[in-house]
């Protein structure tokens, strides 16, 4: 049987795919891309409220202060980077060209947040974790919106 496995993977060599479901599993939420959303503005926060030990403190106390900017950047890009792969998720998986047809400005609008999630993985600046917080949860009421047409259907 083993050499039976191994043939066919030499014929049909098999490839490895990632992917929220492909089921498709039909769960599907925008809360996940709110939730990045307000942890990068959190993690911004966190940064902006860092205060630099004196210049005569020890090494204990700059080692503690770079640890929590190191930390607090670290969440910052994962959860920009986890905005971005939800809002893909529902753009590639859940929208349909009908649901086009109600928000013609879709396209653009995932596009706006994509290019958020990155400049905020790039940079520590206030106003482009908010912009991004608010184009989420504006996503986020498009979906909410297409979820209760598609359920009054």
């Amino acid at each position: 049987m083993y050499y039976f496995f191994k043939f066919l993977s030499s014929v049909f060599p098999v490839k490895s795919v990632y992917a929220h479901c492909d089921i498709p599993c039909g769960i599907y939420t925008a809360e996940p891309a709110q939730t990045a959303a307000r942890t990068v503005v959190k993690m911004v926060e966190k940064l902006y409220e860092q205060v630099p030990p004196a210049d005569n403190a020890g090494r204990q106390e700059w080692l503690e202060f770079e640890n929590t900017l190191a930390r607090c950047i670290m969440v910052k890009e994962e959860h920009a980077k986890k905005c971005k792969e939800e809002i893909l998720i529902l753009w590639t998986d859940y929208f349909k060209p009908e649901h086009l047809e109600m928000f013609p400005d879709l396209h653009e609008k995932v596009w706006n947040i994509t290019k958020l999630c990155s400049k905020n993985k790039q940079q520590v600046n206030m106003e482009f974790a908010q912009q991004l917080k608010k184009e989420v949860d504006e996503f986020a009421e498009i979906f909410h919106r297409v979820e209760e047409a598609r359920k009054s259907k």
